[in-house]
């Protein structure tokens, strides 16, 4: 609408309000004189106001349909970060590989089957039941009725999946939680950290079954390097757990607080205590503690009440084809790769991959010194034990021999972990060319996704020579250490760049390939080249930047 008909209007309307106002108060007129002014202003009203909606309805033109307004993103409700992790639990790829096999008609997913839902009455007294058998207080409320709705509803195919994954990791929880004489229902708080996914990430960077951060993981004695990841050890990691859990009970004093001090941390619950004026019930200081933490607990009570009644929501787990007690551990004395142990026992890299997630690059960096554990199943235990010294002298069919195992374990453990917080401006191309490493390179280290968008002051993680940042050399010409047939190097006269192109041979590897150029990395030729996946065809040319 324009001002100046807005304007025209509003006088008009002023008139018009004017002369009724002079009609209510009245004038110095007598009899007929009185009534014959009033009925002159009457129709001069009247006119005024007639002809200001005459003019409304000329000059507005009404739009013939409505355009509908996006928010921008300031204005969107935050994903529930519950919700999200459950999500991520469904993106997973071990679970495609990994023989998950729901039993026909148990779990009832159908668009014609009615999910079950039960009176808030109902489920109170379930509740009840549940509190005279656990040392924790157990609670009801709309906030818990929602996150009971996500499991038994809107995620119950997730619950499902997670229902089979804790017949591999329940066993182990139980036997911890006795160990350090805590609730056992506190076994069911890794499904709201992480959904049982033992490789989850969040946003801010924690990891693992239990989502350890780097810095609160570094100190329950969690090795993090190139190479491990102890975040991501079932094992380490759900010990760890329980001695932090356990540390915040005797801070706080009970275990909704130490619950909540484990997602928020310690310091943030104490200052909700000191804004709510002392209290110390979990409920009392729900309205003080950070909103992410807030369905915290909730969604812990929500998980023990669904996982205790999932038979009466027509819930059964999807049945893996291992479980905890199908599972053994060796130990290995010598550096190794998951490829070496695929190849030679017949298991697959996948399976391995799963059992064993604390080995970032798929090589077990042991020594005589320094043993590590290998999980296997317990049929290829025998296998190992038999063959072991051999197994450490196998030469895979894709060439990864010994002295390359320990070549990129040199080559590893010749970088540090560094954070860097990022500033005004820097993307992560040019973050990656400050530290010498690539853009693919930061993404896998942070778990960040393709279109990630970077914040002021948020921390990355990354590995880069010891030593620190250093200038990158683009201008240095790199030269391959070996000269092959198939190697072609051209080179132009108007830069003082060279670039080289390698032919692909019968059981090359970007691996071994990469090993040939000093400074180049698999993922820079991957970027180079455009290639997505690791598969390589006999004959093809890829591109070395140099």
């Amino acid at each position: 609408m324009q001002v100046q008909i807005l304007v025209k209007l509003m006088n008009k309307i002023a008139i018009v309000l004017f002369l009724y106002f002079l009609l209510i108060v009245g004038f110095p007129f007598q009899g007929n004189s009185q009534n014959k002014v009033s009925d002159e202003l009457i129709i001069v009203a009247d006119s005024i106001f007639s002809s200001a909606l005459s003019d409304l309805e000329e000059e507005i033109e009404m739009p013939e349909e409505i355009v509908s307004f996006t928010p921008t993103s300031a204005y969107l409700i935050p994903d529930d970060p519950i919700a999200a992790m459950l999500d991520e639990l469904s993106r997973q790829t071990f679970l495609e590989f990994y023989d998950f096999c729901a039993k026909k008609n148990i779990l009832q997913t159908d668009i014609d089957i009615i999910v079950p839902s039960f009176s808030d009455s109902i489920i109170t007294k379930r509740i009840e039941h549940l509190n005279l058998h656990t040392t924790m207080e157990l609670s009801y409320n709309a906030v818990v009725a929602r996150y009971i709705e996500l499991y038994s509803s809107k995620k119950r195919e997730l619950t499902s999946k997670m229902m089979g994954l804790s017949k591999i990791y329940f066993p182990m929880f139980e036997e911890m939680l006795d160990k350090y004489d805590m609730p056992l229902e506190i076994k069911y708080l890794a499904m709201v950290e992480s959904a049982l996914n033992p490789t989850a990430t969040s946003r801010a960077g924690a990891k693992g079954l239990w989502q350890f951060m780097y810095t609160t993981g570094k100190m329950y004695g969690l090795e993090v390097t190139s190479v491990i990841d102890d975040r991501c050890d079932p094992y380490k990691a759900t010990d760890a757990a329980c001695r932090y859990l356990k540390d915040l009970y005797k801070i706080f004093g009970n275990w909704e607080l130490a619950m909540a001090a484990y997602n928020c941390g310690p310091g943030n619950v104490n200052k909700a205590i000191r804004r709510s004026g002392g209290k110390t019930n979990y409920w009392q200081l729900w309205s003080y503690l950070p909103p992410e933490t807030r369905g915290y607990v909730p969604a812990f009570i929500a998980v023990v009440y669904v996982m205790n009644y999932a038979k009466e929501y027509g819930i059964s787990p999807l049945e893996p084809s291992i479980y905890h007690c199908e599972i053994d551990t060796v130990t290995v004395k010598q550096p190794l790769a998951f490829d070496q142990i695929s190849e030679m026992l017949g298991i697959h890299y996948e399976l391995l991959t799963f059992l064993n997630p604390p080995y970032k690059k798929g090589i077990i960096p042991a020594s005589a010194t320094k043993p590590y554990i290998l999980r296997l199943p317990n049929q290829y235990s025998g296998l190992f034990i038999m063959n072991e010294d051999s197994l450490y002298t196998y030469k895979t069919l894709k060439g990864l021999e010994k002295e390359q195992i320990m070549a990129e374990l040199k080559s590893l453990e010749s970088q540090e972990m560094q954070y860097h917080k990022v500033k005004s401006g820097e993307t992560l191309s040019s973050i990656a060319s400050k530290y010498r490493c690539s853009v693919n390179n930061l993404r896998s280290w942070n778990g960040l996704k393709q279109n990630a968008i970077l914040k002021v002051g948020q921390q990355l993680i990354l590995y880069a020579p010891h030593g620190g940042a250093k200038p990158n050399a683009s201008a240095q010409a790199k030269a391959p250490t070996q000269q092959a047939s198939a190697v072609v190097v051209s080179s132009s006269t108007s830069t003082k760049q060279t670039q080289a192109t390698y032919q692909v041979q019968e059981g090359d590897t970007l691996w071994n390939i990469a090993q040939k150029y000093p400074g180049i990395s698999v993922e820079d030729i991957k970027t180079h080249n455009g290639l997505s996946g690791n598969n390589l065809k006999v004959g093809q040319m890829l591109k070395i930047p140099q």
